[in-house]
């Protein structure tokens, strides 16, 4: 199962895509960031991380996307472009029928690091461990999304739990890819 995880940013937006199932190994496939400049007007920014997330699903093709859940912060004006950013990742996984996940900043952690509270420096430090990477993931915005992706694959229910579409709304390009990868778990 591929997972492109999104760390929801107006400024940087980081992008992870991972392969794997619950048990087995993993692997990243791309990392990287998603960027608008912060004196365009918003509408501007929120149309060129579009357009870059846009790429990202059409180069990668997930089965999956993993978008963290905007939580509370002290700063209106930050939360309120995370939020935005994070509805751009969702409506653009929808268009072509990806399922979408959200997950909580602590659930995250749990999953990658087995503790909520974790710093940013320990996510990082477990995402290169667990992903076999000859460095630390950065900027910390890229290591955030490749952590998310690898929370979907390894959540309670595991990636066979994501949410599926109706069989009548995939594209005959979905349903053969699907019937690919159901292939492909059963003799793995």
């Amino acid at each position: 199962m591929r997972v492109l995880g999104v760390d929801p940013g107006l400024t940087r937006c980081g992008l992870g895509v991972v392969d794997g199932l619950p048990s087995r190994r993993l692997s990243m496939v791309a990392v990287g960031v998603a960027t608008s400049d912060a004196l365009w007007d918003v509408d501007q920014r929120l149309l060129s991380i579009e357009r870059q997330i846009e790429e990202w699903l059409e180069e990668h093709a997930p089965d999956a996307v993993a978008v963290e859940r905007v939580f509370a912060q002290q700063n209106l004006r930050t939360v309120m472009g995370t939020a935005q950013v994070a509805g751009i990742a969702m409506v653009a996984a929808a268009r072509r029928r990806i399922p979408v996940a959200l997950h909580t900043p602590s659930e995250v952690k749990a999953a990658v690091t087995g503790n909520g509270r974790a710093d940013k420096a320990q996510v990082q430090t477990m995402v290169q461990r667990l992903l076999r990477l000859d460095e630390l993931p950065r900027p910390a915005d890229a290591a955030d999304a490749l952590a998310l992706a690898v929370c979907h694959l390894w959540r309670p229910a595991g990636a066979l739990g994501t949410p599926q579409r109706a069989p009548g709304s995939l594209t005959a390009a979905q349903r053969a890819w699907a019937t690919a990868e159901q292939a492909a778990r059963r003799r793995g």
